[in-house]
């Protein structure tokens, strides 16, 4: 899942840099989402505060480039490290509302995945 979900940024990637940047600026928005919610994430599982990372913000080409990559690294660096047993880790996080929330690490691996899916479908 992980694979396609590098995959799929990268194309985005590709794309977006072809496109004019007032054009592609709804496109733009929606992919940096993407990316500050793996990065959000990223954050949470490292038991680190997130609550204050933005998720909707207009990211300029070579933000979202340096994201994807270093989404992609964190990412790969994580799952090299993770045993069966450790995915039933339960991660403590509060929302961007301050809401505290335990979920388990494959709940939380699974939808990272398929969130970006999501919105690139929309």
């Amino acid at each position: 899942m992980y694979e396609h979900l590098h995959w799929a940024n990268q194309r985005i990637l590709e794309v977006l840099k072809t496109m004019d940047p007032i054009d592609s600026h709804k496109a733009r928005r929606l992919f940096s989402h993407i990316l500050c919610s793996e990065q959000v994430w990223l954050t949470r599982i490292h038991g680190k505060e997130s609550s204050q990372l933005p998720l909707w913000i207009d990211h300029g080409i070579g933000d979202c480039e340096e994201l994807v990559k270093r989404n992609d690294q964190c990412f790969s660096e994580l799952l090299s490290s993770l045993s069966d047993a450790s995915l039933d880790q339960q991660i403590k996080y509060k929302n961007s509302k301050g809401y505290e929330f335990k979920t388990s690490l494959i709940d939380i691996l699974t939808h990272v995945a398929l969130h970006g899916q999501y919105h690139r479908g929309s």
